[in-house]
């Protein structure tokens, strides 16, 4: 796992640089291959933006998120990458599945 973090126009904190890797690094249970992400935190007047962009084996994922508290911004892109993965993972659906309602119908009746 590859995470780097840069900052563009507001100063370089510990907090927020741990803050964003361990968000990041939580999506990594979602994924089969190792994740390599670029995360881009940048501040404009009040508006505080987080723009996340990984690649994991073949695939590819990138949010952009802004709001006025830097880890909220964080926690928002967070949960569109997580809605994102979740989406192309989820879309398989396994082979023989059944659907509750198949269990709860009685058989043939006489």
């Amino acid at each position: 796992m590859n995470i780097s973090i840069t900052f563009r126009q507001m100063d370089a904190t510990e907090a927020v640089k741990g803050y964003a890797t361990e968000k990041v690094a939580k999506l990594q249970k979602f994924l089969k291959q190792p994740l390599h992400g670029q995360v881009t935190l940048s501040c404009q007047k009040t508006i505080h933006m987080a723009e996340v962009d990984m690649h994991a084996g073949g695939e590819h994922f990138h949010a952009h998120e802004e709001s006025e508290d830097m880890y909220a911004s964080i926690d928002k892109v967070i949960d569109k990458l997580e809605r994102q993965i979740r989406g192309v993972h989820g879309a398989h659906k396994k082979k023989g599945a059944e659907r509750a309602s198949d269990r709860l119908l009685p058989k043939d009746e006489e």
